[in-house]
This record gives C-alpha cells, sequence and structure tokens, in this order.
C-alpha cells in the first residue's frame, strides 16, 4: 500500500478513536479497571486469541480465492499468516471506528493484500470474508434464538421477539446463501446506484469495472462450488469464534458471581450483539452496545449494575484492541 493511503487510514482511525476516549469518564474507567482486576488480562488475552481464529477463516478463504483464475499478469504470492494476523487486527480497528462498519477495515484490507495476490483476488477475498463474517453472525443469531426458547422461560412479548429474530436471520441467512451463489459484488453496486449521494458515485463505477466486479462474481461463487470445505471450514470458525468470544462477559461476570452461567453469556452477546449491529451507523455502537447489555442482563436476570459493568470492560477492551490494530498499521514495511 502506498504510504500516503497508509498514513491516511491510521490519522482517521486515530482520530476517531480520541473522540471514543473522550466520551468515557476515566474516573469511571479506573474503578472498572480495579475492579476486574487479573480478568481484564484475561479478556485482553481472549481477543488476541479469537483474532487468530479470524485470521484462518480469511486465509482459507484466500487459498480458495487464489486458486481460481483472475488478475492472469499478476501471480498470486505467498500470505503469511502472521503478516494477515496483522492485518485482520488493523482491519477490524478500522471498522470499530468507523459509522456503518465495513466502510473503514475492507478497503483497508483489499489495498494491503492487492500486491501480493491481485486486485481482484484481494477485493473477491475481502467480499467473501466480509460476507462469511457477517452469515455467521446470522447462524449465531439464529441459533441463541432457539437456545433461549428451550432454555429459558418465556411470555407473549418474549415469544413475538423470539419469533421476529428467527424469521429476521432466516431471511439474512437466504440472502447471503444466495449470494454465495450467484455472487454478491455487482447486487451490492447495483444497491450503491440507489442510495442518494452514493449513486452518483457508483453508477459510473460500475460501469468502469464491470468486467473486475463480474470477475469477482465469479471467484465468489466458484469457491462455494468448488472449494465446499474451504467455504465450510471459514463459516465454522466464524461461528466458532462468535461462542467463544462469549467468554469474554463470562470472566467479566465472575467477578461479580462466580456462579455464572456460560449459556447465559453466549445468550446475552447474540442479542446485545444483534442490538448493536441493528445501530451499525455508529462508530463503535455507541450506547448501542450498553443499551443491548442492559435489555439481555436484565431479561436474563441479572442485576442493571452488572449490565452495565459489562458494557464498560468490554468498551475499554475495544478501545485498546483499536489502538493496537491503528499502532500495526504503521508498522508496515514501506512499499513502492
Amino acid at each position: 500500500m502506498k504510504k500516503k493511503y497508509q498514513n491516511g487510514f491510521f490519522i482517521f482511525g486515530l482520530l476517531v478513536l480520541a473522540i471514543m476516549v473522550t466520551q468515557l469518564s476515566f474516573e469511571q474507567v479506573w474503578q472498572g479497571l480495579k475492579h476486574a482486576g487479573y480478568w481484564f488480562f484475561a479478556v485482553l488475552a481472549l481477543w488476541g486469541a479469537l483474532y487468530v481464529l479470524n485470521t484462518a477463516s480469511w486465509h482459507l478463504i484466500i487459498k480458495g480465492v487464489c486458486s481460481q483464475p483472475a488478475d492472469k499478469d499478476i501471480p498470486a504470492k505467498p500470505v503469511p499468516f502472521a503478516w494477515l494476523y496483522k492485518v485482520t487486527i488493523s482491519g477490524f480497528a478500522l471498522n470499530y471506528a468507523t459509522p456503518g462498519g465495513l466502510m473503514g477495515g475492507e478497503p483497508y484490507r483489499v489495498m494491503e493484500l492487492a500486491p501480493k495476490i491481485g486486485t481482484e483476488r484481494a477485493s473477491a477475498s475481502v467480499i467473501l470474508y466480509a460476507m462469511t463474517h457477517i452469515f455467521s453472525h446470522f447462524w449465531f443469531w439464529l441459533v441463541s434464538a432457539i437456545v433461549f426458547f428451550f432454555v429459558h422461560p418465556t411470555n407473549f412479548i418474549l415469544d413475538i421477539l423470539l419469533a421476529t429474530t428467527v424469521v429476521f436471520t432466516s431471511l439474512g441467512i437466504w440472502f447471503f446463501t444466495a449470494g454465495y451463489r450467484k455472487g454478491l459484488a455487482n447486487r451490492l453496486m447495483n444497491i450503491l446506484r440507489h442510495i442518494p449521494f452514493v449513486k452518483k458515485w457508483a453508477g459510473p463505477f460500475v460501469e468502469r469495472h464491470r468486467e473486475q466486479l463480474d470477475t469477482i462474481d465469479r471467484q465468489i461463487a466458484a469457491l462455494h462450488r468448488q472449494n465446499p470445505y474451504d467455504f465450510v471450514g471459514a463459516v465454522l470458525l466464524e461461528f466458532f469464534c462468535r461462542v467463544l468470544s462469549a467468554l469474554e462477559i463470562f470472566f467479566i461476570l465472575l467477578v461479580l458471581m462466580p456462579s455464572v452461567n456460560f449459556v447465559n453469556c453466549v445468550l446475552i452477546l447474540a442479542f446485545t450483539s444483534l442490538f448493536a449491529n441493528l445501530l451499525f451507523f455508529m462508530p463503535l455502537q455507541l450506547g448501542g452496545r450498553e443499551g443491548g447489555f442492559l435489555m439481555s442482563t436484565t431479561t436474563l436476570g441479572i442485576s442493571a449494575s452488572a449490565g452495565i459493568f459489562v458494557a464498560l470492560i468490554v468498551r475499554i477492551r475495544e478501545l485498546i484492541w483499536t489502538g493496537i490494530g491503528l499502532l500495526l498499521i504503521k508498522l508496515n514495511k514501506k512499499k513502492n
């Protein structure tokens, strides 16, 4: 990636991160960290491991995409896992800090990966990974809604909410399954062509890059059809990453209640992330994440103060890993 683009990503992320930090009460943060104790370091280490699973999923997708013909003038080079791990962390850091999520990290990943495997392969692998990441969320929410129905008593309002969640997630799974079979690049760009303010850019872009978009869609469909094991493996890695990330809530709640139940932590994470993702336009999902924790913990019979404590520690962890990801952008070697 050119140095000026690298600096642009870094400065933008740093500015947004500084704004996020100013929204926190430093006294409250310090009290929360003292209360969490060594469990906070366990939470930080957990996400270092979870990013390994994210990287492994993306690495599988890159391997499958590179087996397809594209960018014939640019032979694919080996993609070191350690280097991809660094790019994965930086990409998520930019996504956390960017309103709309995928508008930050994905262009960065494409620009970093393109010199190694070509622009078309890089674009296809990044789109596929983003699809797989979101696809696993829909499965996680669907499974969690079904589990909740069987392990917790419900009432009429909860039944409606669970049924709505099942319908919503099932439609999401259907949409992404169709996208895997037929490709999604052209579909997404055609949607952008009808959005105000964006359509003036999207229309000419589609016309100029129609051939490349068609190639990317063929690669997406080919991976799903010709490399089913890589596809299934990537989805499972992302799904289990969602489940294991509930350990973060488990570790934090252990500070308050030693008898905490891991299944409840999975359900808290599922419904908090669902609520927060409905507010995708907010940087770091400010407010949405905290509100989701409050609603999900109180619904499961956990005190509101515990929900606030969990939200605070999770927010601090996100800010720290966002800062780490931004610093890793600057560790890139200078490229022509």
